[in-house]
């Protein structure tokens, strides 16, 4: 598989583009109005302890208090928390009846100072979610203050490759701190970890003492800019070429592979075309489609993406595709290109939580399963942890996703400003029923009898071209004098009701 990045970068915007077989499968964004945050470290102050709930919420210096479980609490309480991502065996016994035992509120006070680190952005109404085991990310190792375990990814799948790794990086801890073998340690040697931790060692060394100082809530330690960070985890040894269409950017990535992965420098590449690099390889199109809700597959089978705050339902549908074989072979073949498809607009749109797939149904059972595997599948590349579920019997396929930060949909979009994010607004005729609503509580009220109702010039054609005129309706039976004005800053689902004479604005004094 050959496998791309592609790094665009402006004044106003940063886009990292991961790219397999020259399709775009991946795609982080930055502004400098929305940095990300998860990774940051902060020294907080506990606003409210809830035993009720076993959290806290704790003020950081953001708009939002950041929010911590009970479960997210490590070296404060004497519990540990475990990242299952990367743990290869259980918790001990006694830890987790401890764990069990212990309330958040014998452990946390209102006012304390307590250190923390943002794992999941906010998201809608939500603040950030935080957790007070501290981890400093590095190239090949995790380094995890106030723990005594070493533990391997799980992605790492050969045994006697953990057992390698472990055998090695065991003598290196230091006195007083975890680690965790990252996936990208897979063959590395001695040297290679001596030195992460090292680095890592000075960096937190550095962040303890600027807590010791500083007073809450502030930022005690900010994670590397998206290009550096996406280098640390994606750039690795099945990475074919990196290009760069910024020369600082390329000069700032170049300094960090230097030191880290100096083996890799010769792929990456500073692109000067004139052609924009995004466009050259074809991905702006693609990100144009992201927002889109129905996509198109092959041959005229199309999915239809919609998204909530609560949930994703992702539905396939055949669509003009009729296949040249019997009706089950023709949906087995359109839910195994939609499971590809299904899988990469998830990682690319960065799609979190909970995701229900309505596959077309299929009865053959054999058929079922090889769905699932294919749908497994075409996941092996994706970073964020998931758990898939097989087929059910209705042909549903369920899945979670780690979600640490709000999806791409909320980058690239805004709620609508008249339908307010719930995707439909009323149709013209059932605000023109509003309208007769709202005059026959002005006739109740009886106290004006002249007005000017404005509307978007659609709603105009409906109230007085619908074959009855609805506005010389309205004056027959109310007796009123309604004047009709045609105003294209309207939009289509609402209305504006002034009296005539004084002009004053009396649509919310009616409105029900």
């Amino acid at each position: 598989m050959k496998k791309e990045i592609l790094i665009n970068s402006t004044e106003y915007e940063t886009r990292v583009a991961i790219l397999e077989d020259e399709r775009l499968v991946e795609l982080y964004v930055e502004r400098p109005q929305s940095e990300r945050l998860v990774g940051n470290i902060y020294k907080g102050r506990i606003k409210t302890v809830l035993p009720g709930m076993q959290a806290a919420f704790i003020d950081i210096g953001h708009p939002k208090a950041a929010f911590l479980h009970a479960s997210d609490i490590g070296d404060v309480s004497g519990q540990q928390s475990y990242e299952p991502e990367y743990i290869d065996e259980e918790p001990p016994a006694e830890i987790v009846r401890k764990t069990r035992r212990a309330g958040i509120e014998t452990v946390l006070k209102d006012g304390q100072d307590i250190l923390v680190q943002i794992t999941k952005e906010p998201i809608s109404t939500k603040g950030p979610r935080v957790t007070t085991e501290i981890s400093i990310p590095g190239r090949y190792l995790v380094l995890v203050p106030d723990d005594d375990h070493v533990r391997v990814s799980k992605r790492i799948s050969n045994w006697n490759e953990k057992r390698r790794l472990k055998k090695i990086v065991i003598p290196l801890r230091p006195e007083g701190f975890g680690l965790i073998i990252r996936t990208e340690a897979e063959e590395k040697g001695e040297d290679d970890f001596r030195s992460d931790i090292k680095r890592l060692q000075k960096l937190w060394s550095r962040l303890k003492r600027r807590s010791e100082l500083m007073k809450a809530p502030t930022l005690i330690h900010k994670e590397i800019e998206i290009t550096t960070s996406i280098i640390r985890d994606v750039f690795t040894d099945d990475v074919t070429r990196l290009l760069v269409d910024d020369r600082a950017e390329y000069r700032t990535i170049m300094a960090y592979v230097r030191q880290v992965m100096p083996h890799l420098k010769d792929r990456i590449e500073p692109y000067r075309g004139a052609i924009p690099l995004f466009d050259l390889f074809k991905v702006e199109p693609e990100i144009d489609k992201m927002l889109d809700r129905k996509i198109w597959i092959k041959k005229g089978s199309y999915l239809v993406i919609d998204q909530t705050e609560a949930m994703v339902t992702i539905d396939v549908n055949t669509g003009r595709f009729v296949g040249k074989g019997d009706q089950e072979s023709t949906t087995l073949h359109t839910n195994l290109e939609a499971a590809k498809e299904i899988a990469r607009h998830i990682r690319l749109r960065d799609i979190g939580g909970l995701i229900v797939c309505d596959f077309i149904d299929m009865y053959n059972r054999d058929n079922r399963r090889r769905l699932f595997e294919e749908f497994k599948s075409a996941f092996r590349n994706d970073h964020a942890k998931r758990a898939i579920n097989p087929v059910n019997e209705f042909g549903l396929i369920e899945l979670t996703r780690e979600r640490i930060r709000p999806s791409l949909i909320y980058t690239f979009s805004e709620p609508c400003p008249h339908c307010h994010g719930f995707g439909r607004i009323l149709s013209r005729d059932t605000v023109a029923t509003k309208i007769e609503r709202w005059f026959i509580r002005a006739r109740a009220d009886g106290q004006y009898k002249k007005y000017n109702l404005a509307v978007n010039p659609l709603l105009a054609d409906t109230l007085v071209n619908s074959g009855a005129n609805r506005i010389n309706k309205m004056m027959k039976i109310h007796g009123f004098k309604i004047n009709l004005i045609r105003d294209t800053t309207i939009p289509t689902p609402d209305f504006r009701v002034f009296e005539e004479d004084g002009n004053k604005e009396l649509t919310d004094i009616y409105n029900g």
